[in-house]
């Protein structure tokens, strides 16, 4: 299944707590989209959130995120994994 990786600007500091519970409102839904998110990773001094995610296409993993958080994201990537 194709790789995405997703980018959301915080504007502002970056709560972990809060990220950790959002994460678990992706996992939460993700079946209902198709998707399967894998990690998450956390650029706390610039307020960004990186999420990789296994989706059929980028509009999945857009759903999932609004469904589970109220936002699509900021920008979603293809990616390929290297070795």
């Amino acid at each position: 299944m194709p790789l995405f990786l997703d980018e959301h600007d915080l504007h502002g500091p970056a709560d972990l707590d809060e990220l950790a519970r959002a994460h678990q409102r992706d996992l939460f839904v993700q079946g209902r989209h198709g998707v399967t998110f894998q990690r998450y990773w956390v650029d706390e001094a610039a307020g960004k959130v990186f999420c990789l995610v296994e989706a059929p296409n980028a509009e999945a993993v857009a759903r999932a995120h609004a469904e589970a958080n109220g936002s699509p994201g900021d920008r979603i990537h293809a990616v390929t994994e290297g070795a």
